[in-house]
């Protein structure tokens, strides 16, 4: 089974388990069927060499903890130590292998490296959304090494909360969008002009769009050569008939470490000031936008939320959110973490398991571990 433990460590300790939870479900499912469970994953960017820093063994240990029974660990991931390890495992018991990228052979999808992990099972399961929009061994290459491949039950929320968004969505649809850069989202607003009545545009990309009307942006990020592409989705925006709301006002400062923060109209701008959060008016206006809302897809927070000067657009809209009535999917990555900071996860419908896979899922574009498997 194909797992997506990549979590947060800090000072060789997890930091957040809830990846680990989430694979819970099909876990238990094949454990109470007397399965002998082998599960695989890959944890940050070793660039394909041996890292202690990125173990999963760690994972082991948590996992063992969370279900309440040992978890084998084995030290590498293929090769025939691994593979007697494997026969070894009785039934009704799990086994982590460890992080697949410690070969190179993992991200570049090599044939021999995924006959090797094909080799240690019977039946594939994929239940890694947040790493199905990757081409690698362990989530293509090794199903044309096995006859039967399917999906988990997270695979199969993920699926059916995303593709709801997609296919059928009620309507008002509001789809809120932040982050840094408006280049990662291209096609994904493109894709979004054609389904959502509104869009809320917040983070820095949000400034991209603004130099794209004319306003003076100080020292915000701006995507010089993305200016264009705004101005030709704020067109396209019109000419559908839809709303591409900007700030109208942010939280500004010197740089991060500023104590002079003030809010002001964007347009307000001082050449050596950059904004860092959308300002009370622009949370008041897109608040009572999402209020009104019967779908909302959030992806990407308002601000630098990191930091507490900078932190309360992206949670008052997480609040707006969370105390609708729409169908609700965040998409992963910052604005997921957002929402677990600010405890509202059990107030969202959906909180995806992955940002890159998720945004690629709504931006209309095929999942190549999902696509793979043979029962879809």
């Amino acid at each position: 089974m194909r797992v997506d433990f990549n979590v947060p460590m800090s000072g060789g300790e997890i930091s957040d388990d809830s990846r680990i939870r989430s694979a819970f479900e099909s876990i238990e499912y094949v454990l109470g069927k007397g399965g002998r469970l082998i599960l695989a994953s890959h944890m940050g960017r070793p660039r394909g060499q041996s890292s202690p820093g990125l173990s999963l063994g760690p994972v082991a240990l948590r996992l063992g903890e969370l279900l309440g029974r040992p978890v084998g660990f084995a030290p590498d991931c293929v090769g025939p130590e691994v593979e007697a390890i494997v026969e070894r495992v009785e039934e009704g018991a799990v086994l982590l292998l460890e992080n697949l990228r410690f070969h190179p052979e993992e991200e570049t999808n090599e044939s021999e490296f995924a006959a090797g992990l094909a080799a240690l099972c019977d039946v594939y399961v994929n239940d890694a959304f947040g790493a199905a929009h990757r081409a690698h061994a362990s989530t293509v290459g090794i199903v044309s090494h096995l006859e039967r491949a399917a999906a988990g039950f997270l695979m199969g929320r993920e699926l059916e909360a995303l593709g709801r968004a997609l296919d059928h969505p009620t309507h008002p649809y509001i789809s809120v969008i932040g982050g840094a850069k408006i280049s990662g989202k291209i096609e994904l607003i493109q894709k979004i002009l054609d389904i959502a009545d509104d869009i809320l545009i917040g983070g820095a990309m949000a400034y991209t769009f603004l130099r794209a009307q004319g306003v003076a942006t100080g020292k915000s990020l701006v995507e010089e050569d993305r200016v264009g592409l705004a101005q030709d989705l704020l067109e396209s925006a019109e000419q559908k008939g839809r709303r591409i709301l900007l700030p109208e006002d942010h939280v500004v400062a010197r740089g991060l470490d500023s104590d002079d923060v003030r809010t002001v109209g964007v347009g307000e701008t001082a050449p050596e000031e950059m904004g860092l959060d959308i300002g009370r008016r622009t949370i008041e206006r897109y608040c009572a936008v999402i209020g009104v809302a019967k779908t909302v897809v959030w992806n990407g927070p308002m601000g630098v939320f990191e930091n507490a000067n900078f932190a309360e657009g992206t949670f008052a809209v997480g609040r707006a959110v969370a105390d609708s009535d729409a169908f609700s999917i965040v998409g992963g990555g910052d604005s997921a973490a957002a929402v677990h900071a600010s405890g509202l996860v059990g107030a969202i419908s959906h909180v995806s398991t992955g940002g890159g896979a998720a945004l690629e899922f709504l931006s209309g574009r095929p999942l190549p571990g999902v696509d793979v498997l043979t029962d879809r």
